[in-house]
């Protein structure tokens, strides 16, 4: 069984996590097998959105913990970093294209910051996050101590962080770390209409959005409207801008390509 699934319809790939029996934990194989299909999303065409998301009742619980202790088969600490995570958080960030994670259950250690590294996090009203990497002795990583305390500040991240406190989805809709929840019900219905509305967008001009928010957190005010300026310009040169113009003097509804 194939521990990443990918189904493509309407310009969305919908890449769900598949080893619902661990509750999605992270070994080797899924972390390599996530990162093709997120390449693969990359150099599709036809995709322009992409949904992250798990099978069964939990997004992940992170690491899988028997994978670390194995001491014949190991990757090690390092290479479960370096080959597996960071990747993983790289490529998100750098695709061209928005990245929706759909938090369908439980998002706990590398599987909560791994959501929070997407450009839009939506959550089943059940679901929950933890920063559970002090209560096992480690840090957090995936890059959760440069996401969260951007999304709800340093003093209520360090306690999150050192507590392992978990948060429900209203709680972090209010903080603040996500976009929205919605109730089980209506969850992935609700979140394919985020995905579609961005699928029908000008894919570029959400690249530049994204890459002129990376910037921002490393940048000056001034360096950053030199960044805006840059941005704009590439922008500007796209099909997509001419169309969303033409298409406002002709009081009609715009058709983006993503081009």
């Amino acid at each position: 069984m194939s521990t990443i699934l990918l189904e493509i319809n309407n310009n969305i790939a919908v890449i769900s996590l598949n080893r619902p029996e661990k509750l999605n934990a992270f070994n080797r194989d899924m972390a390599l097998a996530l990162q093709q299909k997120l390449d693969d999303s990359k150099d599709d065409q036809n995709i322009r959105c992409v949904v992250l998301t798990g099978a069964g009742k939990a997004f992940s619980v992170g690491q899988d913990l028997t994978e670390i202790i194995d001491t014949e088969n190991s990757p090690g600490m390092n290479r479960i970093l370096s080959e597996h995570y960071n990747p993983i958080v790289t490529r998100i960030r750098e695709l061209k294209k928005p990245v929706v994670a759909a938090v369908n259950g439980m998002a706990v250690g590398a599987g909560a910051n791994i959501a929070l590294c997407c450009d839009i996090i939506i959550a089943t009203q059940s679901a929950y996050f933890s920063q559970a990497f002090s209560k096992i002795g480690l840090i957090p990583d995936c890059g959760g101590s440069f996401f969260l305390p951007r999304y709800i500040g340093w003093q209520k991240a360090s306690a999150l962080m050192m507590l392992g406190e978990n948060i429900n989805a209203e709680e972090a809709e209010r903080l603040g770390m996500i976009y929205k929840y919605f109730s089980d019900d209506i969850f992935m219905q609700e979140t394919l209409k985020v995905a579609a509305t961005l699928a029908g967008m000008p894919t570029m001009a959400l690249a530049y959005t994204k890459k002129a928010l990376q910037w921002s957190a490393t940048h000056t005010m001034y360096e950053q409207l030199m960044n805006e300026d840059k941005l704009q310009q590439w922008a500007a040169q796209t099909s997509d801008f001419k169309e969303g113009v033409q298409a406002f003097l002709e009081k009609r509804k715009p058709v983006f390509k993503g081009e």
